[in-house]
């Protein structure tokens, strides 16, 4: 069937399609338009943005109450000028301290009776560690009894003699022959004493009354630990044998190797920190020695630091790390290295801000591992977390990926 539409109609069929179509236009455009943003409007969502509150977010920024900073942990500091140390880190080792280490020999032949002393066991000076029966020590106690008597006998034959002279009943001569022969016996007295004194047994302790005569105790020379036993029960010991090692623990020495290019820094009465490598703990020491000689293969010097060890915790043996100060700076703006945090492959500080924290981007310096040196992003005076960086960090990816999402 064939249509036929007048001039009229045609233009107001036309019109009313123009208008519909420049109506989704505008609908189109106002609602699920894709077009993408300009730079200004990047810039301006990328600097602020909103969160579900309608609250204004900065990047990087962090809110938390101080009640939440100090639960987490989180101690306030002022960014300050401080002086930064320089300072040579040298592997060393634990050693005895040889000058407090005493190698205990019998000093008599002897077959052990008793041994009071094991491996590890704390012991006090003059504190019993064996019992050996010696013959050679009966017979030095022997004659220090004997001489004993005989001075006994002389000195009351000088007595009586005397007594005679001066009554005119007795010769002169009789009276100096006693009086020679007390002195003689006093000598004889006096070098048994000291033979059994240089043999570590004093004879104040021999009589049948006070135990065998050749009964030898050997005792600790000092306060320490025994290291080394090697000694049992009914063994028969040589009088140079080495029956126990003992070293007074309370100092010990770390040793280390030092380069010739450092041996002007590492000077003896110089201060060094020794840090344990195999666990947290770190003590200050004394450099008491360092060697004169370099070695012929390593062309190193031997030093060594002294260390206090009042607790045991430096064992002989165990790895440590000495740091010398070889140098001192002064540094404008500091923080303590703890408060340092890496956020996007950056160093960071988190500077505390009205109602949180802001994660500020830092130039480092020089550190000593417990300061650094801020060159640029931080002025004096700012306030910063010192302790409790870390758990910002991680709160500050939580809020991070919250956002993402």
């Amino acid at each position: 069937m064939n249509i036929t539409l007048n001039k009229k109609q045609a233009i107001a069929i036309a019109s009313i399609a123009a208008a519909g179509i420049v109506l989704a236009i505008l609908i189109l455009g106002t609602g699920n338009s894709k077009t993408p943003p300009t730079p200004a409007a990047k810039a301006e969502a990328h600097a602020e943005k909103k969160d579900e509150h309608g609250h204004e977010e900065v990047e990087g920024r962090l809110e938390l109450t101080a009640a939440q900073g100090k639960a987490a942990g989180v101690v306030i500091a002022t960014a300050a000028p401080g002086r930064i140390k320089t300072t040579v880190a040298l592997p060393g080792e634990i050693r005895f301290n040889e000058d407090r280490t005493a190698h205990v020999v019998p000093r008599l032949a002897g077959v052990v009776e008793a041994v009071q002393a094991d491996l590890g066991q704390l012991v006090k000076k003059g504190q019993v560690l064996a019992v050996i029966a010696s013959t050679e020590l009966s017979e030095q106690r022997s004659a220090l009894l004997s001489a004993q008597r005989r001075l006994s006998l002389a000195r009351s034959t000088y007595e009586r003699e005397e007594k005679l002279w001066r009554e005119k009943i007795s010769a002169e001569q009789d009276y100096l022959q006693a009086q020679q022969a007390w002195r003689e016996a006093e000598i004889a007295v006096q070098n048994a004493q000291q033979k059994l004194s240089a043999l570590g047994a004093s004879g104040a302790g021999t009589g049948a009354s006070k135990g065998p005569l050749n009964r030898y105790e050997i005792r600790a020379p000092f306060d320490g630990m025994v290291l080394e036993k090697h000694i049992t029960l009914g063994e028969a010991v040589k009088e140079d044998a080495n029956i126990f090692v003992i070293s007074d623990l309370s100092t010990v020495w770390a040793e280390i190797a030092v380069p010739a290019k450092d041996l002007a820094t590492v000077r003896m009465g110089g201060k060094a920190e020794v840090k344990a490598s195999a666990f947290d703990a770190s003590a200050q020491g004394t450099i008491t020695y360092v060697g004169a000689l370099l070695g012929e293969q390593t062309r190193t010097a031997k030093a060594r630091i002294s260390l206090q060890n009042p607790d045991m915790a430096w064992r002989p043996g165990l790895f440590v790390s000495v740091e010398v100060v070889s140098g001192e700076a002064d540094a404008p703006v500091t923080v303590q290295s703890t408060a340092i945090q890496t956020v996007e492959d950056k160093p960071v500080v988190f500077v505390q801000v009205k109602d949180g924290y802001q994660a500020t981007p830092v130039v480092l310096g020089r550190s000593d591992g417990t300061l650094t040196h801020i060159k640029q992003g931080l002025a004096a005076g700012t306030p910063y977390a010192a302790q409790g960086s870390f758990v910002l960090k991680s709160e500050l990816g939580k809020d991070s990926a919250g956002h993402e999402h």
